[in-house]
């Protein structure tokens, strides 16, 4: 019998026959499903890169397009995270391969500090968000996802973004594209010298 009063017969399923929960795919419910094909390779190969293959080192040497860049600078450059907590979750990185905050020049420091301003600006005024945590996790004990080269993480946050999906699922919805989150901040970061 189903929550509603309706009882159904062996085999059955809200009138569809089954003789498996496999038979159920396809099955018209309530839920709405979430895909999240990019995860996979994560998922399957841990977040650590191999020690030679640095992903922020390669990322400028690719097209914006496919290394998510979204605004470079002369010391550091804006590139939104592959694995976002929220959608536009952005990270900020030197050119440079270092690995702290300690490390970085003057110059660096100056360029991270402004770009991360500029992401805050062009963020909240594409998304629309409430608010942003901003951070760096220095070292692999101190949770960073690629401890050897420096990233500042920028998350928008909204009121209403922390639910039981992400508390008690350990699941994060996102509701759009890396690719067209990435286009919409491109096109609407300012030029240089504005």
């Amino acid at each position: 019998m189903s929550g509603d009063g309706a009882s159904y017969g062996a085999g059955e399923f809200e009138g569809v026959p089954t003789d498996s929960s496999a038979d159920l795919a396809g099955v018209p419910d309530a839920f709405q499903r979430l895909w999240t094909p990019h995860r996979l390779v994560y998922i399957q190969h841990g977040q650590q890169p191999d020690e030679h293959s640095c992903p922020f080192c390669r990322a400028p040497e690719m097209s914006d397009e496919q290394s998510l860049i979204v605004a470079r600078g002369r010391h550091a450059y804006v590139l939104l995270n592959l694995y976002p907590y929220n959608s536009g979750h952005l990270l900020v990185c030197p050119y440079r391969h270092i690995a702290t905050y300690d490390e970085a020049s003057a110059e660096e420091v100056a360029e991270i500090g402004l770009l991360t301003q500029i992401a805050m600006r062009v963020v909240k005024e594409v998304s629309h968000c409430d608010g942003f945590n901003i951070g760096m996790n220095q070292g692999r004990i101190a949770g960073a996802g690629i401890a050897e080269h420096l990233h500042q993480h920028i998350v928008p946050r909204w009121a209403l973004d922390s639910n039981f999906f992400p508390i008690i699922a350990g699941t994060k919805a996102l509701p759009r594209l890396l690719g067209e989150v990435r286009q919409e901040i491109a096109e609407a970061w300012p030029a240089a010298g504005e």
